[in-house]
């Protein structure tokens, strides 16, 4: 099996899946095509990767006639998000010929579903995916919405499965867990936030209103906030105004590999975006890293890794009351906290990584190749994505 990916840019996100597919098919059988630069603000932030150390990584530019004939010859091509149109046409001229074209994506209407009513929209929308409902066209859903967005204007139908980013994924022992956390000898849960300061999007805010809340209780806690941005005077000022900075420790931003590390130290790990994060990475890392998560429900990674109440708590939306009713139960009960982070990294280690994505991707690839059934698996990837509207999960926690 020949297998082109195709997306904006690599980055350490997706390094773990092509390497784990090539250890299927073999490395001569894959190439990634890269068709633009990564952003700026991504290099700063640590996403930079060495892309000619890499020799399963193509630049589009530097062999367009190369690029355009894999589209068409290769057996499997998974097209990843490119504004390269170019690519793109190529791609959908593949799929009208009838062969196997696999689309990942995440959300289309993540700022609200009520944008497929517009006509223009939908014209565009028909073009590159509705008309396809009949072809071996798939997709593959980065996130818990996707599938509902896709179902709104019928495209997809029976063929659209969960997927999502996969992280490195490092392994330890029960032993190499407990001395990361201190579990023995440390009492004071450390709470942990990492991301963009985005006004409207990632809400570091909350954190910072856990803090007032959880000092104003008198309970033993400290919340490590690591990141920068448009927020960031703001958030400062509102700690020193209401008196947390003996609580609160401010890092600025932290290489990944730092970023890692506290959260191989926390012992909860707070996720606060909103529907605007289509996915969610650090989701995946703080799983594995044995983290406690209160994670809002309306990001895309958020269903599909965390099961309410067994791995980690799910809030309401973006409602502050129902995320410091769940991060207060996990401070108050320190054995919450381990029993959740080890069911987590359990989900990780288990099932959502690199190594199983691959294997039943590449399950999948030869099932429609060889005009097979492919049985699905009941959850995880790769399994048929439910069409479901943002999660909703109760909030009345007796204890």
């Amino acid at each position: 099996m020949r297998f082109l990916f195709i997306s904006n840019y690599i980055n350490h996100h997706q390094i773990p899946l092509c390497e784990a597919i090539m250890r299927i098919i073999g490395d001569e059988n894959f190439i990634f095509v890269q068709t633009q630069p990564m952003e700026e603000e991504r290099v700063r932030m640590g996403w930079g990767v060495d892309v000619y150390k890499l020799p399963y990584v193509k630049i589009y530019d530097n062999d367009k006639i190369g690029t355009l004939n894999a589209i068409n010859d290769f057996d499997i091509v998974l097209l990843g998000w490119t504004e390269n149109e170019e690519v793109r046409n190529a791609c959908l001229q593949r799929a009208d010929s009838g062969k196997p074209l696999l689309r990942m994506s995440e959300r289309i209407y993540r700022e609200g579903q009520w944008k497929a009513i517009s006509p223009k929209g939908l014209i565009a929308k028909y073009k590159e995916h509705i008309r396809f409902r009949n072809k071996k066209v798939y997709m593959l859903c980065n996130g818990a919405y996707v599938a509902s967005d896709f179902a709104l204007i019928g495209a997809y139908p029976h063929k659209m499965f969960r997927w999502g980013y996969f992280p490195e994924v490092r392994e330890y022992t029960p032993e190499q867990m407990r001395r990361m956390k201190r579990m023995e000898d440390n009492k004071t849960p450390r709470i942990l936030w990492a991301g963009r300061f985005m006004d409207g999007v990632k809400h570091p805010e909350f954190a910072l209103e856990l803090a007032a809340y959880l000092k104003e209780k008198n309970y033993s806690f400290h919340i490590d906030i690591v990141g920068n941005g448009e927020m960031d005077d703001d958030l400062k000022t509102y700690a020193e105004d209401n008196k947390l900075m003996d609580v609160v420790t401010f890092h600025g931003f932290l290489p990944p590999n730092r970023v890692r590390q506290m959260m191989e130290e926390a012992h909860i790990y707070l996720f606060t975006s909103n529907n605007l994060e289509g996915w969610g990475a650090v989701v995946n890392e703080a799983m594995n890293s044995g983290c406690a998560l209160v994670a809002g429900s309306m990001a895309g990674a958020v269903p599909y890794l965390i099961k309410d109440g067994e791995n980690g708590y799910i809030y309401n939306g973006e409602k502050l009351d129902s995320f410091l009713k769940k991060a207060e139960a996990l401070v108050k009960h320190p054995s919450r906290q381990q029993k959740f982070g080890n069911n987590a990294y359990d989900t990780i280690i288990k099932q959502w990584n690199s190594e199983v994505a691959a294997r039943r991707l590449i399950d999948f690839c030869n099932a429609i190749i060889k005009d097979k059934d492919y049985i699905a698996p009941a959850d995880g990837p790769m399994s048929l994505a439910p069409v479901i509207k943002p999660y909703v999960v109760p909030d009345d926690l007796t204890n």
